[in-house]
């Protein structure tokens, strides 16, 4: 049996905002090892089910191979929407490094959207499933509790969604990367992500990997006058968003 390892790293949220793509990033890295496999994530902050094995083997279930990598880490993507996982998380590894990617809410919600259309479970027009969001997540049944195909909106309300983490660990701890960096600036996003994670740099990698997880289609098809609805209900949060994160996060203009 390899030796106990436990994480360095964790990648988390928002959901249709390149986790994979991070994940997929730092898995070519040879100073690093990520948890496997990538699917069905580990989610083991998460799960009460899952959470009860222990640490013990969270290790041995993740990270028993990663021999002689410098760091280890894992992506489990609605950690970032969940007080009970970073209750858990802190009290378990209060030293481990967070890594969000927050993609413009509004964009998200639409991606999410199509995502779910794509998978099956939505039937709905955007702007009627927007109008059920809070009646179906309350009646979602138990195996669709962590994929929320319904949550368009309410995953957009990120200061919310970061302020249980930003409470608990020291702001050093934690980076948060915009989406839209990985198709404008790739190789400036992997860079930071190396600088933070103290890992030499591999130019080249992030411009080779290209778009991962896309829904079918973009979000062009998003109407004008629900896009501006949704970005007046997002301005209060994100300034909120920016409050929280300061000047080192650059928002997104929606004019």
């Amino acid at each position: 049996m390899g030796k106990v390892r436990f994480p360095d790293f964790l990648i988390a949220g928002a959901p249709r905002s390149g986790t994979t793509w991070l994940y997929e990033l730092l898995d070519r890295h040879p100073e690093v090892y990520m948890a496997k496999p990538a699917q069905p994530e580990p989610k083991f902050f998460l799960v009460d089910e899952i959470y009860k094995r222990g640490m013990e083997y969270y290790s041995r279930r993740w990270f028993s191979n990663a021999r002689g990598a410098e760091i280890v880490g894992e992506k489990s993507t609605n950690y970032l929407e969940s007080l009970v996982a970073a209750e858990r998380i802190y009290k378990n590894l209060p030293g481990v490094k967070l890594i969000f990617i927050l993609r413009e809410p509004v964009e998200r919600a639409y991606s999410n959207y199509l995502w779910s259309r794509m998978n099956g479970w939505e039937h709905e027009d955007f702007a009627t499933a927007l109008a059920l969001e809070d009646q179906r997540e309350r009646e979602l049944p138990d195996g669709l509790r962590y994929a929320r195909p319904y949550a368009y909106f309410s995953r957009g309300l990120y200061a919310d969604l970061l302020r249980p983490y930003c409470e608990r660990f020291p702001r050093e701890q934690i980076l948060c990367l915009r989406f839209e960096v990985i198709s404008e600036r790739p190789e400036a996003l992997a860079e930071r992500l190396y600088r933070f994670l103290g890992i030499q740099p591999r130019p080249g990698d992030a411009s080779r990997l290209g778009v991962i997880n896309p829904s079918r289609k973009g979000t062009y098809g998003l109407k004008k006058e629900l896009r501006e609805m949704l970005y007046g209900r997002y301005a209060e949060p994100n300034r909120r968003l920016a409050q929280l994160l300061g000047g080192e996060f650059e928002l997104w203009k929606t004019s």
